[in-house]
């Protein structure tokens, strides 16, 4: 691989946005979780649900805070290192950006800290509506954020002048074509993934035979919701597959490795593509499975690689084994979650160290699964940067290598630096535990502590 400025450019920011995107995928999964805990405190008033709010919001937090410190230099990027893109699309995509900072970023932390630090300051109503409303912010943040890369995998509504993208129909813009599909299968894909990161540590309490109450009853509620989710998530996930064979049949046939366009075309479960010999070596597979997910017929038709040139190609054996390792994930986080749901029923889920374990190893799992659907989509779409419209060797500012390459390298030992303390403090926060809630009084029915720097002090 010849190091260019084109290709560091790339590798940088697809470290940068992996990275980035692990944190609010939890955010977004766990605010649903805040908003059913706190819900649920505000009907029964049983402290042990006020305990949980408590507790998760602080890995929310936490969370929240690295999201914010790694997503910001994602815009930066845009401009040093892709300012050709920048100067083309920012008429599109900089309304985008700016409408998701100013109507999710700001409303989400906003709200933060009233969520966070409000329990004896506002009244539990008002409290339980800055949760909803940092929820909303998390979801609207995905909203925009999605709507703008959608953009650029099926772009609608503009004009092209001169090499400049003006917008003609902002409602084509955002409700593009692959928008609707790609909205659903992330926050599905969030909230799946928030669904075992709690299950997870609920395990390993269980397994610790300490704070059993507090995980019985986050643990109940994780597997329920992942019972309802993943089911629902590959059914959308298959929507948003025929989605992509309408507007990137290249994309597809990466994903299946599928180089001649065929009926009956195989699903391969293993494989090795080869992309000089424009071949596959090893093939294991099921004859005609391509051809009956994608188009509901064995027999159908299936568009082959070498229906374009090479040089309109992906990387053939990222895309295809990316894809697997998120499927795979995606159907074996449907038997954990049926597995618990059947065991739940039978009255048996806290009691079987087993499947403790397994819940333990695949707390990780979903964000693997998601950073591995974002390599998909976006290495998929290569080698457009605007699908069939600008290149991304058309997109990259003109750098010296040794200066990309020295800014990635920057990057790479502060984000270890970043997620080496980010996971000291979770697992200092899972070690803990929760503690047990103080009463929440409604503002006014108490008079609050004066803080020790004033003791000794007249009023």
């Amino acid at each position: 691989m010849n190091l260019d400025t084109e290709i560091l450019s790339r590798l940088q920011f697809a470290f940068t946005l992996s990275y980035h995107i692990l944190f609010p995928t939890l955010t977004i999964g766990l605010s649903v979780f805040l908003v059913i805990f706190e819900a649920r405190w505000l009907r029964t008033r049983d402290p042990r649900w006020l305990m949980q709010c408590k507790y998760w919001a602080k890995i929310f937090a936490l969370t929240f805070g690295m999201g914010v410190v790694t997503g910001i230099v994602l815009s930066y990027e845009f401009g040093t290192n892709f300012a050709p893109f920048s100067r083309a699309t920012g008429n599109i995509l900089g309304p985008l950006l700016t409408y998701e900072v100013l109507s999710a970023f700001f409303l989400e932390a906003g709200f933060l800290g009233v969520m966070l630090f409000g329990w004896n300051r506002v009244g539990p109503r008002l409290h339980f509506s800055a949760t909803v409303l940092v929820m909303l912010g998390t979801t609207a943040s995905a909203f925009w954020i999605l709507a703008a890369n959608s953009w650029m995998q099926t772009p609608a509504g503009f004009t092209l002048e001169n090499g400049i993208f003006a917008p003609a129909d902002w409602w084509a813009i955002v409700f593009n074509p692959s928008f609707p599909y790609r909205l659903a299968h992330m926050l599905l894909a969030a909230l799946l993934t928030a669904c075992f990161f709690v299950a997870g540590v609920c395990a390993w309490y269980l397994l610790r035979r300490r704070e059993t109450d507090f995980a019985r009853q986050a643990l109940h509620w994780a597997i329920g919701l992942a019972a309802l989710v993943a089911p629902v998530q590959i059914f959308v996930g298959d929507l948003h597959g025929l989605n992509v064979l309408e507007h990137q049949p290249i994309k597809v046939a990466a994903m299946e490795a599928n180089w001649e366009t065929q009926a009956n075309a195989p699903l391969l479960l293993f494989a090795l593509p080869d992309m000089e010999a424009e071949t596959n070596h090893y093939e294991l597979g099921i004859p005609g499975g391509a051809s009956l997910i994608l188009k509901h017929d064995v027999n159908g038709m299936v568009p082959g690689l070498k229906s374009v040139p090479p040089r309109d190609r992906p990387n053939v054996p990222l895309v295809f084994w990316s894809f697997r390792v998120m499927v795979g994930i995606g159907l074996l986080l449907l038997l954990l979650a049926w597995s618990g749901a059947w065991l739940r029923w039978r009255g048996k889920l806290l009691h079987c160290p087993h499947y403790h374990r397994a819940l333990v190893a695949a707390a990780p799992l979903g964000f693997v699964a998601t950073v591995a659907g974002w390599w998909v989509a976006e290495v998929g779409r290569q080698p457009w940067v605007v699908q069939g419209l600008m290149r991304t060797s058309e997109s990259v500012s003109v750098l010296p290598p040794a200066q990309v390459l020295s800014s990635f390298l920057a990057f790479v030992g502060v984000y270890a630096v970043l997620m080496v303390a980010y996971l000291y403090y979770l697992f200092k926060v899972i070690r803990k535990g929760p503690a047990a809630p103080e009463p929440v009084q409604p503002p006014g029915e108490h008079a609050p502590a004066r803080p020790a720097f004033l003791e000794g002090i007249e009023e």
